[in-house]
C-alpha cells in the first residue's frame, strides 16, 4: 500500500461564481524536475466517481509497468491526480492522495502532478492503492467527484540516472487496508516497528494537519486568558504546536509545523482562483533518526509514536491533527548486524515556553513564544566495518501574538516559526533543514446582524526554506511569499465576496533546476503572470477552493 503519501484533510462548500466558465484553480508550486526526453510509461491506477463514498474507498490492485527499465530503475516517477465536478458539497474529507475542489453550478476542473520519486520503493513492487474521498450526495448536496489517478514512469539512462533511493520503507500508519491511514491524535499515535538488524541510516518524513478545532490553531488563544474573551471567540489550548517523534518513548526529534489555510480558511473569496500555499501539496517534515539505528538493530520491534503537544501546562490540544510518516531505511550490503551506541543526549521532552499578556475593558492581547534544542551524538557501526559518528541537532524558535481589538470586531495573528535542522555523519552534512514560516492576518468584522456577517480580511503568509531531506532525495530552495486582502459576506441569503491575491514564488534544487513565478488575481481573474527558470516550460499544475470556516467555528451556512 502506498502508505505515508497523503493529502490529509478538505473541507468543501460553495461560493458563488462570477462567469460562466469552469472554475479553474491553483497552488502556484513548481512544475516536478522530470526528465525532459527521457521514455515515459503511463499507467492509470484508477478512476472512479464518488458520490456517497463515506467508509466507501478506492482500493485497486498496483502493478509497476515492465517496459520502461526494470522496477524501481527509474529516473523519475510522477502521479497525476485529475478531477472534474459541479453542483454544491460542503465538508468533504479526502485522504490517501489529494485535496478535492469545492464544485461550482459551473462546474470545477483541476490537475495535481506530484514528484514522487522518493517513494519509488513503494512503486517498484505490486501492492494496492487506496483513495478516500468522504462524500455525500442529496437533494441539497450535490457534487459528485469524477477522478482519475495515472502514475507516469520515466526510464533511465546515461543521461539520467536512477533516481536515489533507500532500501526500505517503513510506514508510520494504522496500516489499514479498508480505510485511510492517518491517525487522529490526540491521544497519541503508536506502533511497534521492526527493521532489519543491518539497519545503517534512518530518515522520518512526519505528515501532520491540523483540523476541526484546530484547523486555525494559530488563532486558539492561551487558557489563562481564554475567559477574557466573548465565549465562541476562539478555543483554547493556545497557539504554540509541536509535532514530537518519540523512539522507545525517548523524544528523537520535532517540527513547528507550517500554518496550512486550506481553500475555504477564513475568507474563501480570496483563495480564488490562486490556493493559499501548501492547501493542496501539504509540507511534511523530516528528520534523521539515524542515532537510533543501533538500538533498531536488534532485530526487535521498536515502539515509534507522533504526537502533537501546545505550551500549556498538561501540553494537551484540542480535537484533532491528523498524523502520519514514514520511515526511508538504509541498509548494510554486508547483512550483518549494526552496532555502535548513543554518547550524546541532550534534549528536554517539551519545548522551552513563556506565555504573557494584557487586558482591558475592549482589548486582550497575548503572546507565546517557544525554543527548542536537542542535541543528539551516536557512533554507528556498519557490519562491514564503516564508523559512522552522527549528530543530529535542532534549534528551533517560535512567536504568537494574538490582538483582539475593539471587543474583539478585529482579531489579529503575527506568528514567526523559524529554526536550523542539521545532521552530519562523519562531519559531512546529509540532511539540512533551514526555515522561515511568518504569517500575519488582520480579520475585521465590519457589520453584524441576526442574519448576517460581513467581514475584510489581510493575509500576509510566507514560506521560506532551504531542505535536503536526505543524501538520496532531491534538495530545495523555495522561498514564497503571499499577499491577500478581500471582503466576506456569509448570510442568510446567500454568501458572496471579492478579493485579490498576489504570490511571488521562487524555487531552485540541488540539481540546478529553477522555476520562478509572480502571479496576481482579482475577481476571481489572472491579472498578471510571469514564469521563468529551467521548468517554466511545464504547464502549471491546477488546484481547488474550499468553504469559509472562521476561528471559533463558525461556517458558511451555519445559523447566526
Amino acid at each position: 500500500m502506498l502508505s505515508g503519501w497523503k493529502f490529509i484533510e478538505a473541507v468543501l462548500a460553495v461560493v458563488p461564481l462570477i462567469g460562466t466558465q469552469v472554475l479553474v484553480d491553483f497552488q502556484v508550486a513548481q512544475p516536478p524536475p522530470v526528465p525532459s526526453d527521457a521514455k515515459t510509461c503511463t499507467i492509470k491506477i484508477l478512476e472512479r466517481t464518488f458520490g456517497n463514498s463515506y467508509y466507501d474507498p478506492e482500493i485497486v490492485s498496483y502493478s509497476p509497468p515492465n517496459d520502461c527499465g526494470t522496477a524501481g530503475s527509474w529516473a523519475a516517477v510522477t502521479l497525476n491526480f485529475a478531477v472534474t465536478s459541479n453542483g454544491t458539497q460542503y465538508d468533504r474529507l479526502g485522504s490517501g492522495a489529494l485535496q478535492p475542489p469545492s464544485p461550482t453550478p459551473n462546474g470545477i476542473i483541476w490537475t495535481y502532478t506530484k514528484d514522487v520519486a522518493r517513494y519509488i520503493p513503494l512503486f517498484a513492487k505490486p501492492g494496492t492503492f487506496l483513495l478516500e474521498l468522504d462524500n455525500i450526495v442529496n437533494s441539497n448536496l450535490t457534487g459528485e467527484y469524477a477522478t482519475t489517478l495515472y502514475a507516469t514512469f520515466y526510464a533511465a539512462s546515461e543521461d539520467y540516472p536512477t533516481a536515489g533511493q533507500s532500501n526500505l520503507i517503513v510506514p508510520i500508519s494504522t496500516m489499514s487496508d479498508t480505510l485511510a491511514n492517518d491517525a487522529s491524535v490526540p491521544p497519541a499515535f503508536s506502533l511497534n516497528v521492526t527493521l532489519p538488524q543491518n539497519t545503517v541510516e534512518i530518515y522520518a518524513e512526519l505528515y501532520a494537519s491540523g483540523n476541526g478545532q484546530e484547523e486555525f490553531w494559530y488563532y486558539n488563544t492561551a487558557n489563562e486568558y481564554i475567559d477574557d474573551l466573548p465565549s465562541g471567540t476562539t478555543y483554547g489550548g493556545g497557539p504554540f504546536r509541536e509535532v514530537r517523534l518519540l523512539v522507545d518513548g525517548q523524544l528523537a526529534g520535532v517540527a513547528f509545523p507550517y500554518a496550512v489555510i486550506f481553500t475555504g480558511g477564513i475568507n474563501p473569496a480570496v483563495w480564488k482562483p490562486i490556493t493559499a500555499y501548501g492547501a493542496i501539496d501539504l509540507p511534511t517534515y523530516f528528520l534523521d533518526l539515524t542515532p537510533f539505528a543501533p538500538v533498531f538493530a536488534d532485530g526487535l520491534p521498536h515502539n515509534v509514536t507522533i504526537d502533537v503537544v501546545s505550551a500549556e501546562a498538561d501540553h494537551t490540544i484540542n480535537p484533532n491533527w491528523y498524523v502520519s510518516g514514514l520511515l526511508q531505511v538504509v541498509t548494510d550490503a554486508s547483512g550483518k548486524r549494526t552496532t555502535g551506541q548513543m554518547i550524546t543526549y541532550n534534549t528536554q521532552p517539551y519545548a522551552t515556553t513563556q506565555t504573557y499578556g494584557s487586558t482591558d475593558v475592549n482589548n486582550v492581547n497575548v503572546t507565546v513564544n517557544a525554543q527548542r534544542q536537542i542535541y543528539i551524538e551516536s557512533i554507528v557501526v556498519s557490519g562491514s566495518g564503516q564508523s559512522n559518528r552522527v549528530v543530529f541537532e535542532q534549534n528551533l524558535d517560535y512567536t504568537n501574538t494574538q490582538y483582539y481589538l475593539n471587543d474583539t470586531n478585529t482579531q489579529n495573528v503575527a506568528q514567526i516559526s523559524s529554526g536550523s535542522v542539521k545532521s552530519t555523519h562523519n562531519g559531512v552534512p546529509v540532511m539540512v533543514d533551514n526555515f522561515e514560516y511568518s504569517l500575519f492576518i488582520n480579520m475585521t468584522y465590519l457589520d453584524v446582524t441576526d442574519t448576517s456577517i460581513t467581514f475584510f480580511t489581510s493575509f500576509d503568509h510566507s514560506y521560506n526554506r532551504q531542505l535536503s531531506p536526505a543524501p538520496f532525495i532531491l534538495g530545495s530552495d523555495i522561498t514564497e511569499r503571499q499577499l491577500a486582502t478581500g471582503y466576506f459576506t456569509i448570510s442568510a441569503g446567500g454568501n458572496f465576496g471579492n478579493g485579490d491575491n498576489n504570490n511571488t514564488f521562487s524555487y531552485v534544487d540541488s540539481e540546478h533546476n529553477t522555476y520562478n513565478r509572480m502571479v496576481d488575481a482579482a475577481m476571481n481573474k489572472i491579472v498578471y503572470d510571469q514564469e521563468s527558470g529551467s521548468l517554466a516550460s511545464i504547464i502549471p499544475t491546477s488546484f481547488p477552493v474550499a468553504p469559509a470556516r472562521l476561528p471559533g467555528g463558525k461556517h458558511v451556512g451555519d445559523r447566526l
